[in-house]
């Protein structure tokens, strides 16, 4: 259960907090659903969460394996480093996912990659994102390389993925199709309204470009064992 709305909550005060609230409502848990699962209370998940905690190592295990991640995540003592480290899972397999699943995981909005042809040759750079009415939107400067590009009607591509690296599992989901500038004032405002977050890299980046995806494809590695995976072998 998600916790949207709920009265009780507030901003975080600590990186912990943050990255605790942000690891839980991504798996749409609520405080209780964690402290069922971590063997604690709601009030001292909420408190965690909201103040500047210091939790005990034992603690913060059971709290990591609630939450599906692990104490290092947590912590913020793998933020600068690249993802995807972990040794492969025993018996992985990779499965094909549907394109009704694949918008299931882009849940709307997020950050992504974007691969576009530009001045220098292909690029690839991360954007905020969100999807509207079918299409997928970007924010980007009116002399970015993506927006350029849009401008003529090319076709890029979209990616993104999660990795899970306590179980050595992730899945990605790739978009690809023509990209243009929106110009028309009317579907302008539109997209606008329903678009509401702002771009990590700051402010000037007010040209609206979209992505209509013609091929919708997605990718996920299983690992036996692992929560939500059958424990048998790969097929």
């Amino acid at each position: 259960m998600n916790t949207d709305g709920d009265p009780r909550a507030s901003h975080a005060t600590s990186d912990l907090g943050r990255r605790v609230a942000s690891r839980r409502t991504r798996l749409g848990l609520s405080w209780e659903d964690v402290a069922e699962r971590a063997g604690s209370t709601p009030g001292f998940i909420a408190y965690v969460e909201e103040q500047v905690a210091t939790p005990g190592i034992e603690f913060l295990v059971r709290l990591a394996n609630a939450l599906e991640t692990t104490v290092q995540e947590l912590t913020g003592y793998t933020a600068d480093l690249a993802p995807g480290g972990a040794r492969a899972g025993y018996r992985a397999r990779m499965e094909e996912i549907g394109e009704a699943e694949c918008w299931e995981l882009l849940d709307g909005h997020g950050v992504g990659r974007v691969a576009v042809e530009g001045r220098d040759g292909l690029m690839v750079f991360p954007v905020n994102y969100q999807v509207v009415d079918g299409d997928v939107v970007f924010m980007t400067a009116a002399d970015s390389t993506l927006a350029r590009a849009s401008t003529s009607g090319v076709e890029i591509a979209f990616e993104e993925d999660h990795l899970d690296e306590a179980f050595s599992r992730g899945w990605s989901v790739l978009l690809v199709g023509p990209a243009r500038t929106v110009s028309d004032e009317t579907e302008l405002r539109r997209i606008k309204d329903a678009v509401h977050l702002a771009p990590w890299a700051g402010d000037g980046r007010d040209t609206v470009v979209t992505l209509s995806p013609r091929r919708v494809t997605g990718r996920r590695i299983q690992v036996p064992g692992a929560p939500g995976t059958p424990s048998g072998p790969a097929d």
